[in-house]
């Protein structure tokens, strides 16, 4: 790294194993992120194009909203409409969707760690030079699960080294191999490194579970008023005994993965970096709308993840919320390229929400973002004006504080291994770690719901389709609504207003807009922003490891840009990755 006038700027661009298109700022004193700004850098508007349109087919277009969580946001958009049609569903439909959101979660959290997350704490490189005896020795210290051989370690190894040898790393590359931050010893690294290799090929049979019941993955079929998934245990075009089974072989290959994988590993990962326990808090703020309920979404005391907010890092108090509060839940756009009619300093409650583009940033390319002005395309939510972290993090503060007693025994487990406190859980690593215990959570709750499926239709209850308000002729003039659920990457909600049988507005507020979101006009934070500007130090500005650990602990569904500089804005480094 050389110096240009004892100034520094790092750029990397962009940062891999994202979704999306983010960049991020972090100005820098010294060798420590003094204050970060994050720019969502590519508009979404599919609010504009639901304008107008027929609510029932309101899910086929905003499951298009992320190629990633089409799931999330065709269900979230289904229970808008129902929301404000007063329209129940049979409780097998409820079941189905909990069972998919489930197989949603389960997948993703999986996929995020080992293919995403778990680069920035493991050195693939490094496993070339471990002892595959003494990874299978590690292996099978850590659980029973069967693929533990020095065989097996061993035939690893020599894939990673074909790959090393031929000067491609292929799916391994991309990453600051050799970095003085990775720590774990090469067995540990090799042992991660075979769990990559399996949970691609575990992935891709837990997957069949939304072609079971939906009819495809990534982009399921819904249906207002249900699922479009009839039972019939006597045909071959319905949910069948058949089919069933399938799902319970899918489930039980899920719990195997994620109790003898997926928590030893990061509980074993996790030992080796516990200062990162104290760093990455950000907010403190969480916030969660709720979701997976065991009667109806109307009877939030039913859901598995619980409605609430905490404020503060307070978990002996939880404030309740109401989705229809006009001073609840705004979102303000005066770092964003939006105009209210308003005025920028004003907030907007969703069902009286704007979409009005305004771009007023540079013309790429560009150095760096004026953050003083409008600097992201994601609006900045607030809760009573408080900005909020949403996720996985969330939801486990939420059922811990609540006294949720598998959650509290997982979570109290994990803090006695890793010898932590409690406040660690406020922290980078308490957001990767809170994200593999609500995993093991909802392997188990997936048992319970294919039980509950199975006993119904044994008592004769096969509806899975409620058709009393499907047509627009049975619905009020006009009407809103709020679909809401957890989506694995935290809260997220869908509002529409209907009139005249169609959309005139809508609204989505993503968990990446929570927690993605640019300053507000009071100057507070982002979760992103918050978070890298709590005790990050660089040991390589031109190997921003520290950025990536952080920004890929709220696993956001966006591709990013980091660009780090000094307090005179001066650029030193520029990494491109192609």
């Amino acid at each position: 790294m050389s110096q240009s006038g004892g100034n520094e700027r790092v750029v990397v661009d962009p940062i891999t194993r994202i979704e999306g298109h983010l960049r991020i700022e972090a100005q820098m004193n010294g060798s420590k992120i003094e204050s970060a700004y994050s720019s969502g850098t590519m508009v979404r508007g599919i609010e504009t194009i639901l304008k107008g349109r027929d609510p029932r087919d309101a899910w086929a277009f905003a499951q298009r909203i992320c190629g990633v969580c089409t799931l999330v946001h065709g269900l979230a958009s289904i229970r808008s409409v129902e929301n404000a049609l007063d329209y129940k569903v049979p409780k097998n439909a409820d079941l189905i969707r909990n069972l998919m959101s489930g197989a949603q979660y389960i997948h993703d959290h999986v996929m995020h760690f080992y293919h995403l997350h778990a680069l920035d704490w493991v050195d693939v490189v490094s496993a070339l030079s471990a002892d595959p005896a003494k990874t299978a020795e590690l292996a099978q210290s850590l659980s029973s699960y069967p693929r533990s051989s020095v065989g097996y370690f061993r035939d690893v190894q020599t894939k990673v080294a074909k790959f090393v040898e031929a000067g491609q790393l292929g799916i391994f590359a991309k990453a600051y191999w050799g970095h003085p931050e990775y720590r774990l010893p090469p067995e540990a690294n090799l042992l991660a490194v075979a769990h990559y290799l399996d949970a691609l090929v575990w992935q891709r049979d837990v997957a069949r579970l939304h072609a079971i019941f939906g009819g495809k993955n990534p982009h399921p079929n819904f249906l207002v008023g249900g699922v479009p998934s009839p039972i019939d245990l006597n045909s071959d075009s319905a949910i069948n005994s058949k089919r069933l089974a399938q799902v319970q072989d899918i489930i039980t290959s899920m719990k195997t993965f994620v109790d003898q994988v997926y928590v030893p590993d990061t509980l074993a990962i996790a030992s080796f970096y516990k200062d990162w326990f104290f760093r990455g808090e950000g907010l403190g703020n969480f916030l969660c709308v709720g979701d997976l309920p065991s009667k109806s979404m109307d009877e939030p005391d039913s859901y598995l993840f619980p409605r609430g907010v905490i404020l503060n890092r307070d978990l002996s108090t939880i404030h309740d919320f109401e989705l229809g509060d006009p001073q609840g839940i705004q979102e303000y756009i005066a770092h964003s390229w939006y105009d209210y009619s308003s005025g920028k300093a004003s907030g907007l409650h969703p069902w009286s929400g704007e979409t009005e583009l305004n771009y007023t940033g540079p013309e790429p390319p560009y150095e760096h973002l004026d953050v003083e002005q409008s600097y992201s395309w994601l609006k900045s939510p607030r809760w009573n004006g408080n900005a909020m972290e949403v996720g996985p993090l969330a939801r486990v503060l939420l059922m811990y504080a609540k006294g949720h007693e598998q959650t509290q025994a997982l979570v109290n487990h994990a803090l006695t291994t890793l010898d932590a406190p409690v406040e660690a859980l406020f922290s980078t690593l308490g957001r990767t770690a809170a994200r593999t215990l609500e995993t093991a959570i909802l392997a188990d709750a997936m048992q319970g719901w294919l039980d509950s499926l199975i006993a119904n239709i044994k008592a004769g209850e096969t509806r899975t389709f409620n058709e009393e308000l499907w047509e627009p002729s049975s619905w009020p003039k006009s009407c809103q609504g709020v679909g809401v659920m957890e989506a694995p990457r935290g809260a997220l909600s869908h509002w529409i207003v209907i009139e005249d049988e169609k959309i005139a507005n809508y609204q989505a507020i993503v968990p990446s807009t929570w927690n993605a979101g640019p300053r507000d006009a009071n100057g507070q934070p982002g979760a992103y922003e918050a978070a890298l500007e709590d005790r990050h130090t660089m040991v390589d500005p031109a190997q921003p490891l520290e950025i990536l650990r952080t920004i890929h602990s709220f696993d956001p569904c966006i591709a990013c840009a980091v660009h780090v500089t000094d307090p005179d804005g001066e650029e030193l480094v520029q990494v491109k990755v192609t």
